[in-house]
C-alpha cells in the first residue's frame, strides 16, 4: 500500500472515530507498529492530525457536534477507559452518596464497585440496573430516556438533582479544551451533568486522552470544575487543572 493511500485511509478513521491508537492501525490496515507511528509523525508534521501518546487525534480544538451510540463507544479504547474507571472507582468511600453520569468510562466502573456501601443516584438506566442487580443502593432520577446515550435527561432530572447532596460525583464528557472546557454534543444532557456536577463535594471527570483539544457543541464545566482522571497528561495542556493520571 502506498503511504498516500494509508494517509488518506488513517484521516478517514479519524474523521469517523476522533482518535485512533497505534494498535488499532496496525490492525485495521495491516501494517507495522513502526509505520503506524511514521505515518502519524508525518500527518502530525503537515497539521492534518495531532500525535498523542500511543496514537493520534483530529487536529487541536476541532468541534464536532456528532454522538456516537453507547454501543458504538464502548469498545472505543476500551483498555484505557477500564484503567480510568478502576482508579475512579477506588475513590468510593462506604458511607459516599455517589452521583454516577452515564457514560461508557463511568459504565466500566460498576466492574470495580464489590462490596461497597455506597448509595448512588445515577441518570443513566444501565447503570442503575446493573447497581441494582449487584445488591447496590441506586436511585435512577427521573425525566425524559435519551435512547442514544441511554441517559435520562430533561427539567424532571434536573429539578430532582438539586436537591441532592453527593460527596462525590464522576462524570463523562466529550471534549476537553482549554477554551471551552468540559463540553458536550446535547444541551438537555449538558444541564444534567453541569446540575448534577453543581451539587457534588467532590467532582471527578473521567475522560481518555482522546477526548483532549476537542470540543462539543455545548460547555457544561470549566477545567477547573473537578478532578480530571485520564490515562495519559500531555505536557502543558491542562497546566491549570487537577489532573490524576490512571496507571
Amino acid at each position: 500500500m502506498l503511504s498516500e493511500q494509508r494517509h488518506r485511509m488513517i484521516l478517514k478513521l479519524l474523521e469517523e472515530r476522533r482518535s485512533v491508537s497505534v494498535t488499532e492501525l496496525t490492525k485495521l490496515l495491516g501494517i507495522s507498529e513502526s509505520t503506524a507511528r511514521r505515518d502519524i509523525v508525518i500527518l502530525d508534521r503537515e497539521g492534518k492530525l495531532r500525535k498523542v501518546f500511543g496514537g493520534a487525534v483530529l487536529s487541536d480544538n476541532v468541534f464536532s457536534s456528532a454522538e456516537a451510540t453507547v454501543s458504538q463507544r464502548v469498545e472505543v479504547h476500551r483498555e484505557e477507559k477500564k484503567r480510568i474507571a478502576k482508579y475512579a472507582a477506588s475513590l468510593i468511600q462506604p458511607k459516599d452518596f455517589v452521583y454516577l453520569d452515564a457514560g461508557t468510562t463511568t459504565g466500566y466502573m460498576l466492574d470495580f464497585l464489590e462490596g461497597t456501601e455506597a448509595f448512588f443516584v445515577t441518570n443513566a438506566v444501565a447503570h442503575a440496573q446493573k447497581l441494582a442487580a449487584g445488591g447496590k443502593n441506586v436511585i435512577l432520577t427521573g425525566g425524559t430516556l435519551k435512547s442514544s446515550t441511554e441517559a435520562v435527561v430533561g427539567t424532571t432530572a434536573v429539578l430532582s438533582l438539586k436537591d441532592y447532596h453527593f460527596t462525590k460525583g464522576f462524570f463523562g464528557s466529550n471534549g476537553v479544551s482549554r477554551r471551552a472546557g468540559f463540553t458536550t454534543p446535547d444541551a438537555n444532557e449538558a444541564l444534567v451533568k453541569k446540575t448534577a456536577l453543581e451539587q457534588c463535594k467532590e467532582a471527578y471527570i473521567l475522560c481518555d486522552c482522546s477526548k483532549f483539544h476537542m470540543v462539543s457543541s455545548v460547555t457544561f464545566a470549566p477545567l477547573t470544575a473537578g478532578t480530571i482522571l485520564t490515562d495519559e497528561a500531555e505536557e502543558g495542556f491542562l497546566d491549570a487543572a487537577d489532573v490524576v493520571v490512571c496507571r
